[in-house]
C-alpha cells in the first residue's frame, strides 16, 4: 500500500537530524544485546551510519533491546580493522580509541564537533593493538568504583551523547537534512520509505524512482513492485 504521508514526514523528520560525520565503530563486539543497544543508542543521538568488524563467519544478531533502531542505522561491516580505519580516515574522521593506556586522555577534554569516529572493543578484551596503534587520540571514562571500564554499550553511549552535546552547544546539530549531502540523503529516504522496492531495484540495477513532496513514487512501476509499496 502506498506510504502514509505522515509515515513519509515523521521518516523525513528523523533523517532531517541525522549526522553523517558522527559514527561508531565496534571491533568483534558480538553479544546481541550489547550491538543492539550500540545501534539503538546511535539512532538516539542521530548517527546515520555506524561500522563494524566481526569474527569471520560470525553473522551479527539483534535482539528487543535494539527497538528497530538496525532499520535505521546502516551497519556497514569491514573485512578487518585496518580497512576499516582507512575507510574512515579517508572520509576526514578522526578517530578516538577507547584505552586504559598510559597515554589516555580523559574523553571530556577532547573536542568532537568535527567528523568523530569512536572505536569500541570486544566486550571482554577491548580494542586490539591493531586498532590503538592506528587510532589518532586514545581515550578512557573516568571510574571512581572498583571496576575499571564500562559495559561496552553503556560506554558507547556515554562518548555519543557527549559528541552530541559539544554540537549543541556550539549550534552545529543538523535540524534541517544539512548533514547528510543531497544524494546520500535522498537515497536514504527512498531505502527508509520504501525498503522493499529499494531491493528490487538495487537487485534490478536500476536507479531509484523520484519522490513527491508527500512521499509518492513519481514513476510507473512493474504492477507486482507496486504491492511492495
Amino acid at each position: 500500500m502506498p506510504l502514509l504521508s505522515r509515515r513519509f514526514e515523521r521518516i523525513k523528520s528523523v533523517l532531517n537530524r541525522r549526522m553523517s560525520n558522527l559514527t561508531i565503530l565496534i571491533e568483534e563486539v558480538e553479544k546481541p544485546h550489547n550491538l543492539s543497544a550500540i545501534l539503538r543508542t546511535c539512532d538516539a543521538v542521530g548517527v546515520l551510519e555506524a561500522h563494524a568488524i566481526f569474527k569471520q563467519g560470525t553473522i551479527p544478531t539483534f535482539n528487543s533491546t535494539a527497538q528497530g533502531s538496525q532499520k535505521w542505522v546502516n551497519l556497514r561491516k569491514h573485512e578487518n580493522i585496518e580497512m576499516a580505519i582507512k575507510f574512515l580516515k579517508k572520509k576526514g574522521f578522526k578517530l578516538y580509541g577507547t584505552s586504559l593506556n598510559t597515554n589516555a586522555k580523559d574523553y571530556r577534554l577532547l573536542d568532537y564537533s568535527q567528523s568523530t569516529a569512536f572505536l569500541m572493543g570486544a566486550e571482554k578484551w577491548g580494542l586490539s593493538d591493531s586498532a590503538l596503534k592506528l587510532v589518532d587520540e586514545s581515550i578512557f571514562i573516568p571510574m571512581r568504583g572498583m571496576v575499571q571500564s564500562l559495559n561496552v554499550s553503556v560506554a558507547s553511549a556515554t562518548l555519543l551523547f557527549e559528541a552530541l552535546r559539544q554540537r549543541e552547544s556550539h549550534g552545529m546539530v543538523p535540524n534541517s537534512g544539512e548533514g547528510v549531502n543531497e544524494t546520500l540523503y535522498d537515497q536514504t529516504l527512498f531505502e527508509w520509505s520504501y525498503p522493499e522496492v529499494a531491493k528490487w531495484c538495487r537487485s534490478q540495477g536500476r536507479h531509484y524512482p523520484k519522490l513527491g513532496s508527500n512521499g509518492v513514487i513519481l514513476e510507473s512501476l512493474p504492477r507486482t513492485e507496486k504491492f511492495r509499496c
